[in-house]
C-alpha cells in the first residue's frame, strides 16, 4: 500500500524535534506494516483546533488524486481536535477509499471518530479552563498575565516569585502624565498625537502616535486615557476569545461587565486620582453627547460595507501607512497628516487611482489569449460537469446490480427455510434502497447544461462592461466583491506630475501576463501601473 505521514505540532513553546519524532514513529509503523512512503505533510507550530493549515490542507487537496491509500499519523489528535472537521476528514477520506491509521489507535472506524474526537473537543475546553485559572492565579500574586502596556516594562529578576511583575518606566510615565494633563485641559487627541510626534517621542512598540492610540474604545476600556493600570487598579477577564469556524481565526469578544475582574496594584500608579477623574468625566461627556449617540443608534457597523471599491486597501508607498478621504475625492497619507514623520504630503484623486487599475485589467482581460483561455475553461468546466453526471449514473447502475445479487441471495436463503429477525430486518432495507436506486436511474441523469453560442463575444461584452457593473446597483456589490478579493495591496507613490500604483494580489496575474511573462503564485509579485498626467496608465512592468 501506498502511504503518507502526517505530522504536526501546536504552538512555539514545543520542541521543533516532535515534526521528526512523529515522522521517525510513523515510519516504523510503515515498515512493520510493508507499506511504503510517498509523502510527509506536516504542520508547525499551528493549533489542530484549526483545519487552515498549509500541510493538513495540501493532503485534503491531493487525497481526491488518488495517489496513496493511507494516511498514517502518531495519533488522531495530530490531524484534528476539532470534532467536526475530524468527522468530515473522515468522511472525505472514507468516499476516497482512503485508511486513516495511527500509531496510538490503529486503523480508525467510525466509533474512533466519534469517541476521540469528543475526547479531543474536551482536551481543548479543558486546556482553555486551566489557562483561564492559572492566569487568574498570577493576577491575584500580582503578576501580569500577559499583554503589554505602555509606561511599564517586566521586572528583571531570578526569583521565580517576581516573574511577570512589572516596574514603571520613568520616561514613559511622564509622557502619560503629560497626555493626561493636555486633554484634561481641552485639547484632542489628534492635537496630542500630532505634538508628540513632532518632538520626536516615540508610542507604544516605537510606533508613531495616533488618535485613536491615545483615545482607544470605550466599551473594551482600551487606549491610553482609560487604562485603568495608570491609576493602580488592574482589569481583566474583559474578552472572551473563540475561534471562527469559517476563517479559523481567534476573535475576541468583550464579556459582560459583571464578569471583569479588579485587582488593585498601588504600586503601579501613575496617574493622580483627581486628573484621572477629570479625564474620564470629559470622555464620557463626549461618549454621551447628542452627536455621538445618533452614531451608536444608527448601527452603522451592522451595514457597513466599503462605500469606494478601494477602500482599505490604498496605502502611501512611502511609510506603508493607510491612505485616508481627504475632502470628497482625495487620499492623503493619514501619517504624513498626523504629523508621524511622513513626509508623503500630496494627496491623490481617489477615481484617478480606480481607474489606473480598472483600465489596466480591463485592457489586459481584452487580450485574445486571455479571451481563448475563457472559453477553453468555460468548455472543459462543462466537460468536467459532464464527465461526473456520467460517473454518478453509473455508479447507481453498480449500486443497483450489487443490491440485486444481494437481495437474490437473501432470496434463496428464505427459499431454503432460513428465518430470523435480522434476515428480514436486512432484506427490507435492502428493497428500500433498491427502490429509490430504480427511481433515480429512471428519471435518468439531469441535462446537460447547454453553452452560448458565442462564448467570446460575450466575455468581451462583460469585460467591456466593467465600470457600468460597479455603477449599477443591483451589480455593484457583487463586482466590488470580486474585485476586492483579487486585491490585496496597493501602494501609491508621487512620481514627478503624476503618480505610481503599485498592485499586490491575485489580480498581478492577470494584469502581469504579457510576452510570456511567468508570475509566481498569488502575494509573491506585485505589478505598477505607471500614470503621468491624467493618471492613464502608460506601461506595466515587475
Amino acid at each position: 500500500m501506498k502511504a503518507v505521514i502526517y505530522a504536526r505540532y501546536s504552538s512555539d513553546n514545543q520542541h521543533e524535534a516532535s515534526i521528526e519524532d512523529q515522522v521517525r514513529i510513523a515510519k516504523a509503523l510503515l515498515e512493520v506494516r510493508g507499506w511504503s512512503l510517498l509523502e510527509v505533510y506536516s504542520d508547525r507550530a499551528i493549533s489542530g483546533a484549526t483545519t487552515l493549515r498549509p500541510g493538513y490542507q495540501a493532503l485534503l487537496a491531493d487525497a481526491p488524486k488518488g495517489g496513496f491509500d493511507v494516511v498514517v499519523s502518531e495519533g488522531l489528535d495530530r490531524l484534528s481536535r476539532d470534532q467536526e472537521a475530524t468527522a468530515a476528514l473522515f468522511k472525505l477520506l472514507t468516499f476516497h477509499g482512503i485508511k486513516i491509521v495511527t500509531c496510538s489507535e490503529g486503523e480508525i472506524n467510525e466509533l474512533h471518530v466519534g469517541l476521540t474526537s469528543t475526547m479531543n473537543q474536551l482536551f481543548l475546553k479543558d486546556l482553555a479552563k486551566k489557562t483561564h485559572r492559572g492566569m487568574e492565579g498570577r493576577i491575584e500574586n500580582g503578576r501580569s498575565a500577559g499583554g503589554k502596556a505602555y509606561g511599564y516594562k517586566s521586572l528583571k529578576t531570578v526569583d521565580e516569585a517576581d516573574r511577570g511583575r512589572l516596574e514603571i518606566v520613568e520616561h514613559e510615565a511622564s509622557v502619560i502624565v503629560r497626555i493626561f494633563e493636555a486633554f484634561a485641559s481641552g485639547r484632542s487627541p489628534r492635537e496630542i498625537a500630532r505634538e508628540l510626534n513632532a518632538e520626536g517621542i516615540s508610542g507604544p512598540t516605537g510606533k508613531p502616535w495616533r488618535e485613536t492610540t491615545l483615545r482607544g474604545h470605550a466599551t473594551r476600556r482600551t487606549g491610553i486615557l482609560r487604562n485603568d493600570l495608570y491609576v493602580g487598579q488592574r482589569v481583566w477577564n474583559k474578552l472572551r476569545y473563540s475561534r471562527d469556524p469559517v476563517t479559523g481565526k481567534r476573535v475576541s469578544c468583550v464579556r459582560p461587565v459583571e464578569e471583569w475582574k479588579y485587582k488593585n496594584v498601588p504600586e503601579l500608579r501613575i496617574v493622580e486620582q483627581d486628573l484621572w477623574d477629570s479625564v474620564q468625566l470629559r470622555l464620557g461627556a463626549i461618549r454621551n453627547s447628542i452627536h455621538s449617540e445618533k452614531i451608536r443608534a444608527s448601527e452603522f457597523w451592522k451595514a457597513r460595507r466599503p462605500r469606494h471599491l478601494l477602500t482599505g486597501l490604498i496605502h502611501c508607498g512611502e511609510c506603508g501607512c493607510s491612505m485616508s478621504a481627504v475632502g470628497s475625492n482625495y487620499l492623503a497619507c493619514t501619517a504624513a497628516r498626523s504629523g508621524a514623520g511622513c513626509s508623503n504630503l500630496k494627496g491623490a484623486r481617489r477615481s484617478s487611482i480606480e481607474a489606473a487599475v480598472l483600465d489596466g485589467l480591463k485592457d489586459r482581460l481584452m487580450a485574445p489569449e486571455l479571451v481563448e483561455e475563457f472559453s477553453r475553461a468555460v468548455i472543459a468546466e462543462t466537460n468536467s460537469q459532464r464527465h461526473d453526471i456520467e460517473v454518478a449514473h453509473q455508479q447507481k447502475v453498480r449500486e443497483l446490480e450489487k443490491i440485486t445479487r444481494k437481495l437474490a441471495g437473501l432470496y434463496d436463503a428464505i427459499a431454503d427455510g432460513l428465518r430470523t429477525e435480522g434476515l428480514k430486518q436486512q432484506l427490507e432495507l435492502l428493497e428500500a434502497q433498491q427502490r429509490i436506486l430504480k427511481q433515480n436511474i429512471a428519471e435518468g441523469p439531469p441535462k446537460e447544461p447547454r453553452l452560448h453560442p458565442n462564448l467570446s463575444k460575450l466575455y468581451r461584452e462583460k469585460v467591456a462592461d466593467l465600470q457600468g457593473a460597479l455603477s449599477r446597483p443591483e451589480s455593484r456589490a457583487e463586482a466590488v466583491e470580486i474585485l476586492r478579493e483579487l486585491i490585496e495591496r496597493i501602494e501609491v507613490n508621487s512620481d514627478g506630475d503624476g503618480h505610481v500604483v503599485q498592485l499586490t494580489g491575485d489580480i498581478v496575474r492577470l494584469i502581469a501576463l504579457p510576452d510570456g511573462q511567468s508570475v509566481p503564485d498569488a502575494f509573491e509579485s506585485s505589478v505598477k501601473v505607471v500614470a503621468g498626467a491624467g493618471f492613464e496608465p502608460t506601461t506595466f512592468r515587475l
